[in-house]
């Protein structure tokens, strides 16, 4: 009898899981009709925010593109009047390529580790540009050069470009991931759209962007 009872008993046990996950296999659906059907799903603005985070980042991919197109020149016109600068005008080149070798796809802003490594490729990258600009301090025909001096204005243009395109999107994200992790639209994030928070900038990276290499002489 006592082992009938305890048979008994787990019986009782294995059904009622079994109706708690029929239920719950029920409910879950249910459950996320409820909160499309809400006005504050946000799955609509989960949906455009990420599209334009991923106008933004482009944006950001396009003025970092273009002060690497500019560097070649740079760096020739230096060495026309420098060329013993062998060591500045090699790190230039080396942290382009560093950047150059990062993939820089819309899936990057995805990947918090990636995004580090970007955001450390371009921070060495302007540090040696700097550098490199410094050099003509020491060349006043250098200074003087009308390709030089054309660079330099095409240099500070994009910089400015690059600190407008991040602020973008620094706002961007911070706008999509507060969506993402504030509630209701917590749940259609995390449990319908399968979406997380977004990396973004540091706050060290930041005080560096703000201050661009200085192209003026």
């Amino acid at each position: 009898m006592k082992d009938g009872g305890n048979a008994g008993v787990v019986g009782n046990e294995m059904r009622e899981e079994v109706r708690m996950r029929f239920r719950a296999r029920w409910l879950l659906p249910i459950w996320l009709m409820l909160i499309l059907g809400n006005a504050g799903c946000g799955y609509n603005d989960i949906q455009a925010l990420d599209e334009e985070t991923n106008a933004a980042w482009s944006e950001v991919l396009n003025q970092y593109q273009r002060r690497a197109d500019l560097i070649p020149n740079l760096v020739e016109t230096v060495k026309g009047y420098a060329a013993h600068e062998r060591e500045t005008l090699e790190s230039v080149t080396q942290a382009r390529s560093q950047v150059a070798g990062i993939k820089a796809t819309p899936e990057l802003i995805n990947d918090p580790a990636a995004f580090k490594k970007f955001q450390e490729s371009q921070a060495q990258l302007s540090s040696a540009l700097s550098r490199l600009l410094a050099v003509a301090e020491a060349y006043p025909d250098l200074k003087a050069n009308e390709n030089f001096r054309d660079l330099q204005s095409q240099l500070e243009g994009t910089e400015n470009r690059i600190v407008v395109a991040r602020k973008r999107y620094i706002d961007k994200i911070a706008a999509y991931n507060k969506l993402v992790r504030f509630f209701p639209t917590s749940l259609t994030a995390k449990y319908l759209l399968h979406v997380d928070v977004k990396p973004n900038f540091t706050v060290a990276d930041e005080k560096a962007v703000s201050q661009p290499p200085a192209v003026k002489f």
